[in-house]
């Protein structure tokens, strides 16, 4: 769903701030919400979400912010309304850390880093 900014903000290149979007929420538990970029402000503004995703856990009760970042070379003016965002509502089961002496072994990567793949 499209989340938008409930005030008026402007950002000069390189600036950030949390854009309010006047809307809370309550993630089931099991759940959580991520905040994504919307590709067309992206593409024509150079406006991101910074922390992306941003996430939003079931235990969160405030005010959704959007945290948005120009990385164009142009101000970006966010009027009131202005889609600014996307929110995802995608499970997330728990999870058990369980500490190991060694992991076991994967396909074709190992302990290769970034780029080790192929791609």
């Amino acid at each position: 769903m499209d989340l938008a900014a409930a005030e008026a903000v402007s950002l000069g290149p390189g600036e950030r701030a949390a854009v309010p979007t006047g809307w809370a929420v309550a993630v089931p538990p099991g759940m959580a919400g991520l905040v994504v970029p919307r590709s067309g402000n992206a593409l024509r503004h150079g406006l991101t979400v910074a922390n992306a995703p941003g996430l939003i856990d079931s235990g969160y009760r405030g005010e959704l912010k959007v945290i948005l970042i120009n990385l164009g070379p142009d101000p970006v003016d966010i009027g009131v309304g202005d889609r600014i965002a996307q929110l995802l509502i995608m499970p997330a089961p728990a999870c058990a850390v369980v500490e190991a002496d060694e992991l076991p072994d994967s396909d074709g990567r190992g302990e290769g880093g970034f780029g080790s793949s192929g791609s």
